[in-house]
């Protein structure tokens, strides 16, 4: 009896340094998984912000090649257009 009463201790034993060693691990597991998580989450946020700097950029771009002295410009230049002179313009009436 005394025996079977040391090896129940010792199964006893050996369970729950099986039980703590796992419990060891899934802590260790949970830390990494953790700070991976963080890592990732650091890198996303700094690409947010660098893509909000290109979003603002972009959209003062847009507003400066948008200008009407701009594109007045760009159209005298580019396809020789310019305002009529009072005598090419015609005032077309319609009947009453």
């Amino acid at each position: 009896m005394r025996l079977g009463g040391l090896l129940f201790d010792l199964a006893v034993l050996v369970l729950l340094f099986t039980a703590v060693v796992v419990s060891a691990l899934a802590g260790v597991t949970a830390r990494h998984d953790a700070r991976q998580l963080f890592i990732e989450l650091q890198r996303l946020e700094a690409e947010r912000d660098r893509l909000q700097v290109d979003w603002g950029r972009l959209q003062i771009e847009q507003g400066a090649l948008a200008t009407h002295g701009r594109i007045e410009a760009m159209v005298r230049r580019e396809l020789m257009m310019r305002p009529p002179r009072p005598e090419d313009i015609m005032i077309v009436a319609g009947e009453p």
